[in-house]
C-alpha cells in the first residue's frame, strides 16, 4: 500500500503542477486522492482540514512571517550598499575584486534579508556599474551574482531552516541556525575561488594601492548597524534571551528603527512591505498547512518506512545511500521551491537517515544545501534569472560560467553531506547538541 500510495501522490502532484496548479493545492489534492483509497472520502476530507488548522496553529510558525518582514524591511532599508563598501574595502585587492565583493556582500545581505533573489537584485545593481565601468564580462559578473546569492539562506536568520525544523518535528531551531555558518561560508569561499580564477585568467586586477585600513575602518563602521541585526538575533537566541519566534519580533524592531534612521522608510513605504510580507507569509504559512496533510497522509501509509526499507535494501551503505539522496534532492530543486520541497522530502528522508545515526540537524544542512541549489537552475531557478536580468544578459551567455560554479558549490556539497563537523561543529561548541 505504501509504495502505491507515494505512486498515485508523485503521478498527481507532478500532472497538477505541469499544468500550472499551485504548489499548495497540487499537494492537498494529491493528498486527499491517495488517502481515499482507504479512508471514506467525508473522513478524509473533515481530516485534511483539521490537519492544516493544526499545522498553521504552531507558535514556532510565528517566526517565519516575522523574519519575513524584518527582511523586507532591510531590502527597503538602504543596507545594500553599506555592505558591498564593506566587503569592497576587505576584499578589493584580490584579483577580480568587483567579483569576490559580490560573492561577499552576497553573503551577509543574503543572510539579513533571507531572500536570495532579493540579494541577487540588490547587491547585484550596486556593483554592476563599477563592473561594466572596468570593462568585465557581463555574463561573467550575471553568474557569479547569482551562483553566489543562496549561500545567505544558510547563514542564519534563515526561513528555511526554520521551516525545517517544523517539518523534522521540532529539530532545534539554535542549533540549525549555529550549524548553518559553516555551510553557508563555504558555498560563498566556493564562489570566490572560481571567481578569482577566471579573474586571473581573463586579467581582471584587484584595486590598485596599498590596503586603505582608514577606508575600512569608515566602511566598518557604516555597516556595523546593519550587521548587528544578525549578532542580536543570533547571539539573543543562543544565549537564551528570547527564543527564535521573538527573535524574530526583535529583528522587525529592529530593522524598522534602522530604516528610519537611514532615513529609507517613509509611512507609505512601511505600508507597502506590510502588505507585501503579509501576502508572503500567507502563502508560505498556508504552505505548510497543507502540507501537514501530505505528513499525516504519508504517516498513515507508512510511506517513510517503505522508503527506508527500499534504500536499505538497495545498500547498507551510507556513504551511497546519501549520493542517492543528494541526486534525488538536486534533481527536485530545479522544479521546486525550497520550502515545499523541504515539507515533502524531509519525512520521506529523514528516518533514512536516522537508521544510521546522522544527527537531523546535519541533514537539515544537506537537505537545505541541495535545494538552495535549485535557485540557480533552469527551468524555475528564480535567482538565477534574476542575477541575468540585472546583469542585463542572456541564460546561453550566462551558462558556460555557471557550469564552473555548479562543481564548486557541488564540491561544497558533499563536504557538507559526508564531514558531520562541518555542520555539527559550532551547534557543539555552543551546548546545543
Amino acid at each position: 500500500m505504501a509504495m502505491q500510495s507515494l505512486v498515485i501522490i508523485i503521478v498527481i502532484l507532478a500532472v497538477l503542477l505541469v499544468i500550472g496548479v499551485p504548489i499548495s493545492y497540487a499537494i492537498g489534492i494529491s493528498s486527499l486522492v491517495c488517502i481515499v483509497q482507504t479512508v471514506p472520502l467525508d473522513v478524509s476530507v473533515v481530516t485534511g482540514a483539521q490537519r492544516i488548522f493544526v499545522g498553521m496553529s504552531k507558535f514556532s510558525l510565528t517566526a517565519i512571517p516575522f523574519f519575513i518582514l524584518a527582511g523586507n524591511l532591510m531590502n527597503q532599508g538602504g543596507i545594500a550598499k553599506r555592505l558591498v563598501d564593506f566587503v569592497m574595502a576587505i576584499l578589493g585587492k584580490m584579483p577580480g575584486a568587483l567579483l569576490v565583493t559580490n560573492v561577499g556582500a552576497n553573503a551577509l545581505f543574503g543572510a539579513i534579508s533571507g531572500s536570495a533573489s532579493a540579494a541577487a537584485a540588490a547587491v547585484g545593481s550596486m556593483v554592476e556599474k563599477g563592473e561594466e565601468e572596468q570593462g568585465y564580462d557581463k555574463a561573467l559578473c550575471a553568474a557569479t551574482n547569482g551562483a553566489s546569492a543562496p549561500s545567505g539562506l544558510l547563514i542564519p536568520p534563515s526561513n528555511a531552516l526554520i521551516t525545517y525544523s517544523l517539518a523534522a518535528g521540532g529539530t532545534s531551531v539554535a542549533a540549525l541556525f549555529m550549524a548553518g555558518y559553516i555551510p553557508g561560508i563555504i558555498w560563498a569561499v566556493c564562489c570566490m575561488v572560481v571567481a578569482v580564477l577566471i579573474a586571473k585568467k581573463k586579467g581582471y586586477k584587484g584595486m590598485p594601492g596599498k590596503f586603505d585600513w582608514k577606508n575600512l575602518g569608515v566602511c566598518t563602521l557604516k555597516a556595523i548597524p546593519a550587521l548587528s541585526l544578525i549578532v542580536v538575533v543570533i547571539g539573543g537566541i543562543i544565549a537564551g534571551v528570547f527564543t527564535a519566534t521573538e527573535g524574530s519580533a526583535v529583528a522587525v524592531v529592529y530593522a524598522l528603527i534602522l530604516g528610519i534612521c537611514y532615513r529609507n522608510i517613509t509611512l507609505k513605504s512601511f505600508w507597502n512591505i506590510v502588505v507585501e510580507s503579509a501576502k508572503m507569509s500567507g502563502m508560505v504559512v498556508f504552505l505548510i498547512g497543507v502540507s501537514n496533510i501530505l505528513g499525516w497522509v504519508m504517516a498513515f501509509t507508512q510511506i517513510p518506512q517503505a522508503i527506508s526499507e527500499a534504500l536499505l535494501g538497495l545498500t547498507q551503505n551510507p556513504i551511497i545511500i546519501l549520493l542517492i539522496m543528494n541526486i534525488i534532492l538536486l534533481i527536485a530543486g530545479t522544479f521546486m521551491d525550497v520550502t515545499p520541497a523541504i515539507l515533502i522530502f524531509t519525512p520521506l528522508f529523514l528516518p533514512v537517515v536516522k537508521t544510521f545515526g546522522m544527527d537531523p540537524v546535519q541533514f537539515g544542512l544537506i537537505l537545505v544545501y541541495n535545494l538552495c541549489i535549485g535557485n540557480i537552475t533552469p527551468p524555475v531557478g528564480n535567482t538565477l534569472f534574476v542575477a541575468i536580468k540585472v546583469g542585463r544578459s542572456s541564460l546561453s551567455k550566462v551558462m558556460p560560467y555557471m557550469l564552473s560554479y555548479y562543481i564548486a558549490i557541488l564540491i561544497g556539497l558533499l563536504l557538507v553531506t559526508y564531514v558531520p563537523v562541518i555542520s555539527l561543529g559550532l551547534p557543539q561548541m555552543a551546548g546545543l547538541l
